[in-house]
């Protein structure tokens, strides 16, 4: 039996290659779907293994104004997000969606700053400044005149929803723990979406069998796996140290979208990664400077 360190690796990885796979796996159901039918018949995919693992585990069920927050949570995160990274990536490279996507930390320190009262010094706002040049790096290379509503400003409205998410959830998932807030998130957005079921079902249907196996993809692995593994990594490592894990992502998604999809990034995109991977990292090092201090 696996210990629990190998364990714990073990999760952060499968996380990192099923989110990491899941930007050229978009590209891919794109060619089937329209961006609201696609997160729809993916989220209904997801939220087929919660259930069933709150019918088995049945934990407490949240508090009616806790399973408030954790709609509206999911409604931003999961709902919205998946509508604006869906419809940004029918222009935006996999790889270069990735990127942007991964500026998360960022914006959650910020949000947290403002509406949790965490500390945000200047050495994370310098971070921030860095993080943000590199997007808009990536930004200048991709089609298109760079305009609030066009792909790369649409994603990186996607990556900022995401944050708000975990600071909204953050005491939710403090009292009932990671998986069954993982759970109520994944059903309460698949509920949000149900409006366009309908017509992703049609369009699953009528798609090739390529798109067919992305979509289950995204569903059952990306979705189901990926925050069911992230899940037991943060409970294993604690946010700060798993959330390392996920400077991965990017690489890893570039790859696969060459290896998937033949798309190559240009250097803009290589660049302007490496330099929000940067900055996302020295804001890290600046947060952790500074919790040091403040136990110190």
């Amino acid at each position: 039996m696996a210990s629990r360190p190998a364990l714990g690796l073990s999760c952060a990885l499968i996380t990192v290659l099923a989110w990491a796979a899941s930007f050229p796996l978009i590209g891919i159901a794109l060619s089937g779907f329209t961006p609201l039918p696609l997160a729809a018949t993916r989220f209904a995919i997801a939220a087929v293994p919660a259930a069933i693992w709150l019918l088995i585990v049945r934990p407490p069920m949240p508090h009616l104004r806790d399973l408030a927050r954790l709609a509206l949570g999911s409604a931003l995160g999961i709902s919205i997000y998946n509508w604006l990274l869906n419809t940004g990536q029918q222009t935006v490279s996999p790889g270069a969606a990735s990127f942007i996507i991964n500026t998360l930390p960022i914006w959650t320190a910020m949000l947290a700053t403002i509406f949790l009262r965490d500390r945000f010094g200047l050495g994370a706002w310098i971070a921030t400044s860095i993080s943000f040049s590199g997007v808009a790096l990536i930004a200048i290379g991709q089609p298109g005149e760079m305009r609030f509503g066009n792909g790369s400003s649409l994603i990186l409205l996607a990556s900022i929803l995401s944050a708000s998410y975990f600071v909204l959830v953050r005491n939710v998932i403090a009292r009932y723990g990671a998986g069954t807030c993982t759970c109520w998130t994944l059903i309460t957005g698949a509920l949000w979406l149900c409006p366009w079921l309908a017509d992703g079902i049609d369009q699953f249907m009528t798609a090739p069998l390529s798109v067919m196996s992305a979509m289950l993809f995204l569903g059952l692995v990306s979705a189901s796996l990926g925050y069911a593994t992230w899940s037991y990594a943060i409970s294993h490592f604690g946010p700060a140290g798993a959330a390392n894990f996920l400077y991965l992502v990017p690489p890893i998604a570039v790859a696969l979208a060459w290896s998937l999809t033949g798309i190559t990034p240009d250097v803009l995109t290589l660049i302007g990664g490496v330099i929000a991977i940067i900055g996302v990292i020295m804001l890290r090092i600046s947060m952790a400077r500074n919790a040091r201090r403040a136990t110190a």
